[in-house]
């Protein structure tokens, strides 16, 4: 088994691809090792000394890490991810393999608003998702109110240095130039 790492825009994230399916839908985060007792994966890295998070995506793996260097903490990750797959062992502890589809239940606009939400959820699932999955995250929409869009960040995405200058410049003008109703976007 061979797997490939990448960097990400986030110094203290970095992105592992197994080779295989890691979801076979949706995205799962796991913040703190309380949660990842829902992950025979995660909590194998987060035995590994220095890991603060981990994300899951269609095929790749995200690790944030609070402390060390990469150089020290890479060999125990890849470590930890070999280990598993060759364990057999499924990636959520239940035995499914989809992840968390959308949050829809804390989504928050007015009724409306609903066509002008249905146009911004399209452009961020069509030109916004499949291009933050490749620097190893997810934004999702939570909601709209008064012009603002309010977008969830997870993955190499949550606490990036870039991610504001993402919001902002780049979401932010292409959800404007598509949709005028739109005036800014906030993460929450």
């Amino acid at each position: 088994m061979f797997i490939q790492t990448e960097p990400t825009p986030n110094p203290a994230t970095l992105k592992f691809i197994p080779g295989r399916v890691v979801l076979d839908s949706g995205t799962m985060e796991f913040t703190d090792r309380s949660q990842a007792a829902r992950s025979p994966l995660a909590e194998r890295l987060f035995d590994v000394d220095g890991v603060s998070g981990v994300f899951y995506g269609s095929d790749f793996v995200t690790v944030t890490k609070d402390g060390g260097d990469w150089q020290h903490l890479k060999p125990a990750i890849l470590g930890a991810i070999m280990e598993h797959y060759m364990s057999g062992a499924p990636i959520l502890a239940d035995g499914k393999t989809d992840g968390d589809a959308g949050d829809e239940d804390d989504e928050f606009f007015a009724e409306r608003d609903a066509e002008t939400v249905e146009i911004i959820k399209d452009l961020i699932e069509t030109r916004v998702r499949p291009a933050v999955a490749n620097d190893g995250g997810d934004i999702t929409f939570r909601g709209f109110k008064d012009g603002i869009v309010y977008l969830a960040m997870k993955g190499a995405c949550s606490g990036c240095p870039s991610s504001t200058a993402t919001l902002q410049h780049g979401i932010q003008n292409l959800l404007k130039h598509f949709v005028p109703e739109v005036v800014e976007v906030r993460p929450v």
